[in-house]
């Protein structure tokens, strides 16, 4: 009953789903993993740090990641150019940063934050930084990229605005070396008002986040439809079996060599009827 298991037919079936499940299974395992890797990097990054951590030098605390984001950092230098960075939100009312270049005492220069204002870019409405040499202490945050949200990527801006907070945008208005990071200050004073510090990038729970979960449950499903075709052939093939050994299947038509004998035969009976000439 089961010989049509080991037919030509039957042992590609059996190879493709013997290869095809491991396969599936392993892609689903490895969705599910990316996003428990992504929920993992959402709770690290958005951990409370502790209100009385200490701050710790700029140095010890790079290359920013989950750990490091967000952590106080302390810097000590000299402030020098100032820039605006339009277009970013606080409590949801649209203003723009005030992004001043401190350069530190190791001799890179370090891009500081110290505040946010309501409206639209003005130099004038700007504080001054401090003059000579100061010790900064902010929140530390990784450099922004064209993907960040709520940057202004698509240049144009006027003098002395910038749209992206990174080394990439900035290294053409410092001569000196750049940090890949910047900081912002949670106690800016001239009535500027903080700027929160945020988590990473793709560490959020968001749209890949749950596109990763969704690939995870196609595999799965992926793995049962394979099962299920199988089956479905192979009960096929089984009740065709059992149906031709009923009798219940009809017989093949044999009509074509039998009028193939009957056209002979009135040929040959003709042939003999004829007379001679």
């Amino acid at each position: 009953m089961h010989r049509f298991l080991l037919t030509p037919r039957w042992w590609g079936i059996n190879v493709f789903v013997a290869l095809a499940i491991p396969f599936c299974l392993f892609m689903g395992t490895w969705q599910l993993g990316r996003f428990e890797d992504r929920v993992g990097s959402h709770r690290e990054a958005t951990a409370e740090r502790p209100a009385d951590q200490p701050a710790a030098p700029l140095d010890s605390l790079l290359p920013v990641d989950t750990k490091t984001s967000g952590r106080l950092a302390s810097a000590s230098g000299e402030y020098g150019q100032q820039l605006l960075v339009p277009d970013r939100e606080v409590d949801g009312k649209t203003g723009f940063y005030v992004l001043t270049l401190l350069r530190t005492d190791t001799g890179k220069t370090v891009p500081v934050v110290r505040g946010w204002l309501p409206g639209t870019p003005d130099p004038a409405k700007a504080p001054a930084p401090p003059a000579g040499r100061t010790e900064v202490t902010g929140a530390l945050q990784a450099s922004e990229n064209s993907g960040t949200k709520g940057v202004h990527s698509q240049g144009g801006l006027p003098a002395g605005q910038v749209g992206v907070i990174g080394a990439a945008t900035l290294v053409n208005l410092v001569q000196d070396p750049l940090y890949d990071a910047w900081l912002t200050v949670q106690t800016p004073a001239d009535g500027m008002i903080p700027v929160p510090a945020k988590a990473p990038l793709n560490t959020g729970l968001d749209l890949k986040a749950f596109q990763n979960l969704g690939y995870t449950g196609e595999w799965f499903v992926f793995v049962a439809f394979v099962l299920f075709m199988w089956f479905r052939l192979y009960r096929r093939d089984v009740e065709t079996l059992r149906d031709a050994e009923a009798g219940l299947l009809p017989a093949p038509v044999a009509a074509a060599p039998e009028a193939g004998e009957a056209a002979g035969a009135r040929e040959g009976a003709a042939a003999t009827a004829r007379p001679a000439e």
